[in-house]
């Protein structure tokens, strides 16, 4: 960028088809006026960002960093650095997280700033959910820590989706039910749930997951019970609430089969197994789409930051960070991802 041109490089997948991958770089225009550049540092990559992927039609993840044709930009969590300003009030050197392309750069449009946080409004995000517009400016965050970085980007935007279904089952009183399952225990989102289910007490929680992970989630502690996909049918038919963060249509079948008119409640989060989440029909309670920053309120706002400093006391006992930088690192570590090759107990921080 010698001549003061910014060129930027982007990974992108196909929508339809997440195996076809591509990096494209090219050269950025200078900015409108009240327009920010941000350098992207690095981001967290985890099983979540394919259920952005997966879902991203549905409740509109490919619409915050649109791209052109059949390709789209994974959303993802990380940390950047302003570069370049023509916004009075966002100052180059300003530090933020939050929701950024698997790419390089991004161009804001700040709104609202102030001293914790600015707002994108961009116009193409609009209509979009606005918990995803906002991102943090790390001098004003009350749940910054400089030593836990890679944390906030793997974990906070997980441990946010667990910390309000746990609040959404304690406002239904779990549906009446003393178990919940979560299908995809291994996945950081289930593990998260599993901890603010344990912390509110009370419930025997049972984490379903694939043979070879087992041990693995057992050991993180979190869970009464870990049992191998090809064990549903020991589960004893009770009360029970189920949470699906797999999308495996097959096992939310053999759950909904197993407990019958015993399943309170059906919630489906997210979509770890990709590959097979063709709908299909269930017994039991018809399952519903639980989506996090619709339960979102002032309440769980003012609770948050306890919650999140209990839950990351923890992460050292089972969590091991690993850093990968360059085009083809970041392509290895999606298809990785995609495929299921992760150990759960692996988090990814990535960058270009």
């Amino acid at each position: 960028m010698s001549d003061g041109t910014v060129t930027e490089t982007r990974f992108e997948v196909v929508r339809d088809d997440l195996t076809r991958t591509r990096t494209v770089q090219r050269d950025l225009p200078a900015l409108a006026e009240g327009q920010v550049l941000a350098a992207v540092d690095s981001f967290g990559f985890t099983a979540n960002n394919i259920s952005y992927a997966v879902f991203g039609d549905v409740l509109g993840y490919w619409g915050f960093f649109p791209s052109e044709g059949e390709w789209g930009q994974i959303p993802t969590w990380g940390f950047a650095d302003v570069v370049a300003s023509a916004h009075d009030d966002v100052a180059v050197g300003t530090r933020l997280f939050g929701y950024f392309p698997m790419a390089s750069h991004l161009v804001l449009s700040p709104g609202a700033v102030d001293a914790t946080s600015l707002f994108d409004a961009a116009e193409h995000r609009s209509a979009l959910p606005p918990a995803y517009n906002s991102y943090r400016l790390v001098g004003g965050d009350p749940l910054y820590d400089p030593d836990r970085e890679d944390e906030q980007m793997l974990l906070w935007p997980l441990f946010f989706t667990a910390f309000v279904l746990d609040r959404f089952l304690g406002a239904n009183d779990v549906f009446g039910a003393t178990t919940v399952v979560l299908s995809s225990a291994s996945s950081k989102t289930a593990l998260a749930t599993a901890h603010c289910l344990a912390e509110r007490g009370g419930l025997t929680v049972v984490g379903l997951t694939s043979p070879a992970n087992v041990e693995v989630v057992d050991a993180v502690g979190r869970f009464d019970r870990v049992l191998a996909y090809d064990r549903i049918d020991t589960l004893v038919p009770e009360a029970a609430v189920y949470v699906d963060f797999a999308g495996d249509t097959a096992v939310r079948a053999a759950v909904h089969t197993r407990y019958g008119d015993h399943l309170a409640h059906s919630a489906m989060v997210g979509g770890t197994h990709w590959d097979q989440t063709a709908p299909a029909e269930v017994p039991g309670p018809a399952p519903v789409f639980f989506f996090a920053p619709g339960h979102w309120d002032a309440a769980a706002e003012a609770e948050l930051p306890d919650a999140w400093r209990g839950f990351v006391s923890g992460l050292d006992d089972w969590l091991r960070i690993e850093h990968r930088s360059g085009v083809d690192a970041v392509e290895a570590a999606y298809l990785d991802t995609l495929a299921g090759r992760i150990d759960p107990a692996v988090g990814l921080v990535l960058s270009f």
